[in-house]
């Protein structure tokens, strides 16, 4: 996932969910060491504390944890992170629920389309 952050939302939180996507997705493993604070700031163009308030919200969350001497690293608990995919995925399906109900569709014809277009592909 890009560093896409708009003004719609706090950037700290934003940057938060693309660091959790990064885990979800496996660009960022189990176990890895996260770049630093400073590169990842550069990487998203953003000031640095507003980076380590991002990772500070991670670290509470137990999804990266800090080794004083060698940097942040990812969780390895499997299971922590196929929680948050499956929540996140959750969340995901409620938004294109809603917005698809917003446009006059009933569950069932959402269903309906999902399933023509994934029998197309």
């Amino acid at each position: 996932m890009a560093w896409t952050l708009t003004t719609d939302r706090p950037i700290y939180l934003q940057i938060i969910d693309v660091i959790k996507y990064r885990i979800i997705s496996g660009v960022y493993k189990p176990g890895d060491r996260l770049p630093s604070v400073r590169e990842l700031a550069t990487e998203a163009s953003v000031n640095p504390n507003t980076m380590q308030k991002a990772l500070t919200e991670l670290e509470r969350d137990n999804l990266i944890a800090t080794n004083r001497t060698n940097g942040k690293f990812i969780s390895e608990d499997e299971a922590m992170i196929q929680k948050l995919k499956q929540d996140i995925a959750k969340d995901e399906i409620q938004k294109f629920l809603t917005n698809m109900q917003k446009l006059g569709f009933s569950q069932k014809e959402t269903i309906e389309i999902l399933e023509e277009i994934s029998n197309n592909e």
